[in-house]
């Protein structure tokens, strides 16, 4: 019976799974609060529009970005980063600072 317990190991449940709080993704979290913010300040507070309009439009938003942000931020959100563009360039080699010709004039201006 002892053998048969060290053959298996206890592992986290947790490992791999994305982080939640309740049935929400945690990385959605600060988005929505954003898309909020954004939706009361211009349907409450620029339109004027009554609470019924201001949660709708703060609902459109969310489920706007959780549809497009499903899986993972990164399968849209990537398309707008600039890829860089590399170039081979063949440059000669040419000191900045000219190490003999500054000890020859510092030794000129000590001696005055």
């Amino acid at each position: 019976m002892e053998s048969e317990k060290s053959k298996y190991r206890k592992v986290n449940a947790t490992l791999g799974k994305q982080p939640s709080i309740g049935p929400f993704p945690a990385d959605q979290l600060v988005p929505w609060a954003i898309i909020c913010g954004s939706s009361y300040y211009l349907a409450h507070g620029l339109l004027r529009l009554n609470w019924v309009w201001t949660i709708s439009i703060a609902a459109w938003g969310i489920s706007t970005w959780w549809v497009l942000t499903a899986n993972g931020a990164w399968s849209i959100l990537s398309k707008f980063v600039s890829t860089p563009n590399w170039t081979r360039v063949g440059i000669r080699y040419e000191q900045l600072v000219n190490t003999k010709t500054e000890k020859v004039e510092s030794k000129r201006t000590h001696r005055k």
